[in-house]
């Protein structure tokens, strides 16, 4: 690995890069367990909810509310991250429960299905149906429609576009406040400066990136590829307003650039944090300084959107 600027408080983690490969997540992703320790949050009651996908299978949704919440509140649809091969690890859990609490709002933790054994566009329509399940239920919920905001990091980032885009399509009534997306990955075709820089960095990389396409197979071909590479779409009109979060040593620093370009060359409100000294998936260091200022950051603009639509 090559020696880059990444701050050392995110060490151990700044010279780890997980071992992608079909064999290594027959092996690890099996150990991927919920923490317990969410449901023994004094400040957030949880529930578990299955949910019906699109193909009749079921899905794994935790419903996140601060015990103060009130009914009619709003809600953050939260999508993990893991390259579409990795279920939820304890930081993405952690996160969500700081985003309950502090933004104070609902969150719905999506638990989709995951490539290689769910291939595209499997993932994509478990996002799009958690959300589709959070919005008829709306009402049962405690969850004011009109507050709805759609998040998640690195491959989760992807999927929460890919749900804006599809409900945009699909003309689904529901009108999303936000899209929020730590280090997203937007664009499939891997031929930017920062992928073609940064081959060997550490937690993910361009390399890595380039295994994930044959076990997830997606086909260029398929209609629904563009949710996969959203900055290949040919409109981003009617797109929300996007918290856009980059990485510096990471090679989707540009996918990040790009996507706020299209944004704001249609009119779409963005906020663009280029955080510093960074590799992807830095927050997974939950103590770093460069850590929580981010996280503020995320809260911070959650916060007043969903404030701003009272």
């Amino acid at each position: 690995m090559s020696k880059y600027k990444i701050s050392r408080e995110f060490f151990p983690f700044s010279h780890f890069t997980p071992p992608i490969s079909e064999k290594f997540l027959k092996m690890a992703v099996p150990h991927m367990k919920t923490p317990k320790a969410i449901f023994k949050g004094k400040e957030l009651d949880v529930s578990r909810h299955e949910i019906e996908s699109y193909d009749g299978e079921s899905i794994e949704c935790f419903l996140m509310s601060p015990k103060s919440l009130g009914d009619n509140a709003p809600c953050l649809i939260y999508i993990h991250g893991g390259g579409f091969v990795l279920a939820a690890a304890g930081y993405h859990y952690k996160n969500a429960m700081r985003y309950a609490k502090e933004v104070g709002c609902k969150v719905v933790f999506v638990n989709y299905r995951l490539a290689p054994q769910n291939p595209h566009p499997v993932f994509f329509e478990d996002c799009y149906a958690a959300m589709c399940w959070t919005y008829d239920n709306a009402e049962a919920l405690g969850i004011d429609t009109s507050r709805i905001g759609i998040g998640g990091d690195s491959a989760g980032s992807t999927l929460a576009v890919g749900v804006c885009m599809m409900a945009r399509d699909r003309k689904h009534p529901v009108k999303f406040a936000f899209q929020m997306l730590p280090y997203p990955f937007l664009d499939m075709r891997n031929n930017s400066e920062s992928c073609k820089k940064f081959t060997d960095t550490p937690m993910w990389n361009s390399t890595l990136s380039n295994r994930i396409a044959p076990m997830t197979k997606v086909d260029r071909n398929n209609p629904n590829y563009i949710y996969y590479s959203p900055v290949e779409a040919e409109s981003f009109e009617g797109l929300p307003p996007a918290y856009i979060e980059t990485a510096e040593f990471d090679c989707l620093h540009d996918d990040g650039i790009l996507y706020a370009e299209k944004l704001r060359a249609v009119g779409v409100e963005v906020t663009l944090n280029e955080t510093k000294g960074t590799m992807h998936g830095f927050d997974i260091v939950q103590k770093a300084q460069t850590t929580k200022a981010a996280l503020a950051a995320r809260i911070a603009f959650m916060k007043k959107v969903f404030e701003s639509g009272n």
